[in-house]
C-alpha cells in the first residue's frame, strides 16, 4: 500500500465532513504551480483583525484539533480556515515563540539543531505590528523585536529576501505535504499554503517565490500538515497538533 494512501483517504473523508460544516468566508482556493496541486488561503490586511492563534484551550490543556478550535468559537462566528502553525514538543506545547493576543506564551529560540525547527535560517510569522504581515528571519526579529498581535516561530525560512534557503536542493528526495506562511512585500496579504501531496522544500519554496511573487515565507511543518478548509472542502483528520492558525468569520 502506498504511503500516501492512508492521508489520501483520511483528506477524503475530511471533504465529506466539511459537506456538513459553516462555509465561513470564502477565501481558500486550489491551484497549481509547477505541476503540484495546493490550497492557498488568501488574508488581505483588513481581515488581520480576524486572524486567530491558539494554543490551550481554557482549561490550559492544548487544543490539538479542529473540532476544539471550533468548540472555542462565539456564538455567530465561523472558521473560515485553519491550519497547524510551527512544530511542537510531545506535550504539544509550541517549541519556539507564540504570541496570541500581545502575550508571549513561548520564548523565541535562536539556536540551530538537526531538525527543520532548527534549519537556519528559521523565522517568525508576525501579525499586527508596524505592517499587518511580517515573515522575519529569527535572529533579526531578536534584534528589532518588533510589536505582534500574534506571532509563531517556526523553520527553516522557505523564501528569504527574495531568495530559497540556500540548503533546499533541487533533486532531494525528501518529499512531505507541507504548509506554510508567505507574505506579499508590502505587508499586506499574508498566503497560508498546504501541498495536496508530497512535494520537496525546494518545490515549496518555489511556489512562494516565483508562484506568488513573496520575498519572505516560513515553513510550519511537513508529516503532520493538516487544513479546514470548508470552502474547498477540506477538514483534515490526522494526529494531533500543537499551535493553530486560522480566520475567523460571521456564521451564515
Amino acid at each position: 500500500m502506498s504511503s500516501d494512501l492512508p492521508r489520501r483517504l483520511a483528506v477524503a473523508l475530511g471533504a465529506l465532513v466539511a459537506l456538513a460544516l459553516p462555509a465561513g468566508a470564502a477565501t481558500c482556493e486550489r491551484m497549481s504551480h509547477d505541476g503540484q496541486g495546493y490550497v492557498l488561503c488568501e488574508v488581505p490586511a483588513a481581515q488581520e483583525p480576524a486572524l486567530r492563534l491558539w494554543q490551550d484551550g481554557a482549561d490550559g490543556a492544548p487544543l490539538r484539533n479542529f473540532n476544539n478550535v471550533r468548540r472555542t468559537l462565539a456564538e455567530g462566528e465561523a472558521l473560515a480556515f485553519a491550519m497547524n502553525a510551527g512544530m511542537f514538543h510531545p506535550d504539544y506545547r509550541p517549541v519556539g515563540l507564540l504570541v496570541v493576543d500581545g502575550q508571549e506564551l513561548s520564548p523565541i529560540v535562536t539556536g540551530g539543531s538537526n531538525d527543520n525547527f532548527g534549519m537556519l535560517p528559521n523565522g517568525v510569522f508576525c501579525t499586527g505590528g508596524a505592517v499587518p504581515f511580517q515573515v522575519i528571519e529569527t535572529l533579526s526579529f531578536v534584534e528589532d523585536r518588533p510589536d505582534c498581535r500574534l506571532a509563531t516561530q517556526s523553520g527553516p525560512m522557505l523564501v528569504i529576501d527574495g531568495e530559497l534557503h540556500p540548503r533546499f536542493l533541487v533533486d532531494s528526495d525528501s518529499r512531505y505535504v507541507r504548509n506554510g506562511v508567505g507574505v506579499s512585500p508590502d505587508g499586506q496579504t499574508a498566503w497560508f499554503a498546504i501541498s495536496d501531496r508530497p512535494v520537496t522544500f525546494h518545490e515549496f519554496g518555489r511556489l512562494f517565490r516565483d508562484g506568488l511573487g513573496v520575498r519572505d515565507a516560513l515553513y510550519f511543518d511537513g508529516s503532520i500538515s493538516r487544513l479546514y478548509a470548508p470552502g474547498v472542502n477540506r477538514a483534515d483528520f490526522g494526529r494531533s497538533l500543537g499551535p493553530i492558525i486560522g480566520l475567523v468569520g460571521e456564521a451564515g
